[in-house]
């Protein structure tokens, strides 16, 4: 998968994406990133990148030109036969989810378009962005972070870029649901004793443990995870006792 991102901080995502399995991906040829620096393309004298807004109010407006001069030079260097998904982070956009973070993992290439100050010129995002998205009801400083945030998600489900040891197949979310708990050695740490049924060999007993397990922590810290999760009679039976014993 091809990445761009269009920042004014492109040294915030060195540490990010060169690290662990972004790095590994990397060095396997599964991911090809890239920051682009929008400020390397404004044609302001001074290097400015924003002004203030028409009609008035507080804070700074990225200005359209840098914009728009940074997309064009990425477009053409990844040349015609490239047809990329351009998102926009933005606190106004659809909310990321697991399901989205699939969809976007089957796209060849992604632009990223990260806002600073009280965000880009609308025409910026009418004329270049596919999507906006949003990593939560929260105003943060810029978009660097959850452009991260949806690189590190998406990027973990391209093919190849997990080990087996590291399959997201069985992590939160993939399912529809949370994930059940983890335990490693010691067996017994300071009394705190590592559930008997994880030591007992028998997997399809582990298999049964670690689903109801979902459920529970389910259940307890995101009911509304249930609503769209598809459950056997028996699991439906669970939820309904664990309904009953509050």
């Amino acid at each position: 998968m091809i990445v761009r991102v269009l920042t004014l901080f492109p040294e915030m995502f060195k540490n990010t994406l060169g690290t662990s399995i972004l790095q590994r991906a990397r060095e396997k040829a599964l991911l090809d990133i890239e920051c682009i620096n929008i400020r390397d393309y404004t044609d302001n004298k001074h290097k400015k990148v924003d002004d203030y807004p028409y009609g008035g109010g507080a804070g700074m407006v990225m200005t359209p030109q840098p914009i728009f001069d940074s997309y064009k030079a990425v477009i053409n260097s990844l040349g015609s036969a490239i047809n990329p998904k351009t998102i926009y982070m933005s606190p106004k956009g659809k909310p990321f989810n697991q399901q989205a973070a699939e969809a976007l993992a089957k796209e060849d290439c992604l632009i990223f378009i990260c806002g600073h100050y009280e965000g880009i010129d609308q025409r910026a995002i009418d004329y270049l962005v596919t999507d906006e998205i949003s990593i939560g009801d929260y105003v943060l400083t810029g978009g660097e972070i959850p452009a991260m945030v949806v690189i590190d998600a998406v990027a973990r489900l391209i093919p190849g870029v997990l080990s087996q040891e590291e399959s997201y197949q069985e992590e939160s979310f993939y399912s529809g649901l949370l994930e059940y708990p983890h335990y490693t050695r010691p067996r017994d740490f300071r009394g705190m004793e590592v559930p008997e049924v994880l030591t007992s060999g028998d997997h399809k007993k582990i298999d049964n443990w670690r689903r109801r397990k979902s459920l529970e922590i389910t259940f307890k810290k995101r009911p509304d995870l249930l609503k769209n999760t598809k459950l056997t009679a028996k699991e439906v039976k669970i939820i309904q006792e664990l309904k009953d014993s509050l």
